[in-house]
């Protein structure tokens, strides 16, 4: 897929406050068939609920960075309306969930420049991790950097293993508050559903309060 380059154009007419979520995505070659075909039917369908929900469709800006031998970015930023739905992933090469991670955090940190540049307020950024098996890079700067960021309450991170190959130790090292969730068999409708009420929820809420999600709706999709 293309890359879409989006920047300040998105901020123009609409200056409400945004949720910037960066999906972080393993297409690693263990990804391929059911689960890679699964994850981009989850994914248009949290675009398509986060369109239908108010508050989320003006407040969300949702950007995807793959993983694999290497790490890319699928499409940058953009409000939802600006979003195209993605057609396909593909599944090859290895897992370098470190370059994925620093690289989604990179996006992250540019896109908040752009929101203080443009004087647009933003909510706590959030970096969703998926991933169905071990890392095959250097993960410990990515790491480190997570884990300064949700200390500093400058980060939510959702680290979420697919499978039973998914190492749930190195996602741990993830998550400092929370413990990783494994999604429950290929059930990513249900996980992106969760997602989209939980940025519909953020985006009720002002800038810089403490939102509660929705931990009883976890049971739907992952394995607790």
């Amino acid at each position: 897929m293309a890359r879409l380059n989006i920047g300040a154009d998105d901020l123009i007419d609409n200056p409400t406050p945004r949720v910037p979520v960066s999906l972080c995505l393993d297409t690693s070659t263990s990804m391929a068939g059911s689960p890679i075909q699964e994850l981009v039917r989850g994914v248009n369908l949290f675009y398509d609920a986060v369109d239908e929900d108010d508050d989320a469709h003006d407040s969300a800006e949702i950007n995807i960075v793959e993983f694999n031998s290497s790490a890319g970015v699928v499409h940058d930023f953009a409000s939802i309306e600006r979003l195209q739905r993605i057609s396909s992933l593909t599944a090859n090469g290895l897992t370098a969930m470190g370059a994925g991670v620093n690289l989604a955090l990179d996006t992250l940190e540019r896109r908040k420049a752009t929101y203080s540049g443009s004087g647009v307020l933003y909510y706590q950024p959030w970096l969703v991790l998926m991933t169905d098996g071990a890392p095959t890079d250097d993960i410990n700067l990515a790491v480190k950097r997570v884990v300064d960021m949700v200390d500093a309450k400058k980060l939510t991170v959702f680290p979420i293993g697919i499978g039973n190959g998914a190492d749930m130790k190195t996602l741990a090292r993830f998550s400092p508050n929370r413990p990783p969730l494994r999604l429950n068999g290929l059930k990513f409708k249900e996980f992106f559903e969760w997602l989209s009420k939980s940025v519909a929820r953020v985006s009720r809420s002002t800038p810089g309060d403490t939102v509660k999600l929705d931990l009883q709706g976890l049971a739907g999709w992952a394995e607790l």
